[in-house]
């Protein structure tokens, strides 16, 4: 999620020792983001935490849609025309493509419009059906055209890496601290985080997955290499007639997927991978459950009821350490 920058003043990063190492962090993209380091000593752990901030921001200021000097703002600014684009930009558009083909659709960059209709605060107010219809003719990545490395966008269309932004955030942070130490690492943002491998002792890194609506654990796993990333609406919904409705947006329609899933938590290689199939899992609504265990992709979903239902191997980097049954 990338969201607007309160004001240029950036806060120095906090620190602090823990067992084996140290913690600190920072606030980015409307989320708490921490690194956790084994086995350095202080002046390194200050270091390697204002690395880790300085590429958050740095990737926030690029691609936020709230920033008149943001790359997304740039390609706004000349829809209508071809444009050419950096790597790192060509790189994103190029798994947003991926996204949008293997999802069939679902997984959409430029349904980010539909904002303009749905504000998911927690109230009921829901808009009306002809205010989302109005944006859905602006709504579908087979509008553009996107040929690397240069982009061409309709009038009127936008585009949106906030359901990709904050996991390649975590990646590119990791690989940034890994170039600089081979120090065991692991690097959260909101809840999206990945690992440079075990601990410093050959343990795993425990990481607990949030009960929705709570500050409660609903399960803790050990994560030995790679990445997790939880979609959910624990945070971001509306209330409707007696449904709560998730900000996960149906492009076709441009409503919430209904039946979905309180939370889909998923372990891969890399943390963008980990986020696409989360999400991609939500947007199956009622099926998601199915569509995961399919797949055999390693995953802890909450459902309604707040029951953990899991599949995870030890090979596939995460496994359960504990689960809890509200019950």
């Amino acid at each position: 999620m990338v969201v607007p920058l309160v004001n240029t003043a950036v806060a120095a990063p906090w620190l602090r020792p823990v067992p084996g190492g140290w913690r600190g962090g920072f606030d980015a993209m409307a989320s708490p983001c921490e690194v956790l380091l084994d086995g350095v000593d202080e002046v390194t752990a200050r270091h390697l935490v204002a690395l880790a901030q300085e590429e958050a921001l740095r990737i926030e200021q690029r691609f936020s849609r709230y920033r008149d000097d943001s790359v997304v703002a740039r390609l706004h600014a000349a829809r209508g025309g071809w444009q050419w684009v950096d790597d790192e930009t060509a790189q994103l558009l190029d798994f947003a493509a991926k996204c949008h083909a293997l999802s069939d659709g679902l997984f959409d960059i430029t349904s980010g419009v539909l904002r303009a209709a749905w504000r998911f605060d927690g109230s009921d107010r829901v808009p009306a059906p002809t205010a989302v219809a109005a944006l859905l003719p602006r709504v579908g990545w087979q509008q553009l055209r996107w040929e690397r490395p240069r982009l061409w966008l309709p009038e009127g269309m936008e585009l949106d890496f906030g359901g990709i932004g904050k996991e390649y955030a975590v990646d590119r942070t990791l690989a940034r601290l890994r170039a600089d130490t081979p120090a065991p690492m692991l690097v959260n943002f909101g809840g999206d985080l990945a690992c440079s491998g075990p601990r410093a002792d050959g343990s795993a890194w425990q990481v607990g997955i949030e009960q929705p609506g709570t500050a409660v654990a609903a399960a803790v796993l050990n994560l030995r290499t790679g990445a997790l990333a939880t979609s959910g609406d624990a945070r971001r919904f509306v209330l409707h007639q007696g449904r709560r409705l998730g900000h996960v947006l149906d492009p076709r329609t441009g409503w919430p997927v209904e039946g979905a899933p309180r939370s889909v938590t998923v372990a891969a290689p890399s943390c963008v991978e980990a986020g696409m199939l989360s999400t991609m899992a939500l947007l199956q609504g009622p099926n998601a459950a199915a569509w995961l265990r399919q797949l055999g992709v390693p995953h802890a979903l909450i459902d309604d009821s707040g029951h953990v239902h899991a599949l995870f191997d030890r090979h596939d980097g995460a496994d359960r350490a504990d689960f809890k049954d509200p019950s």
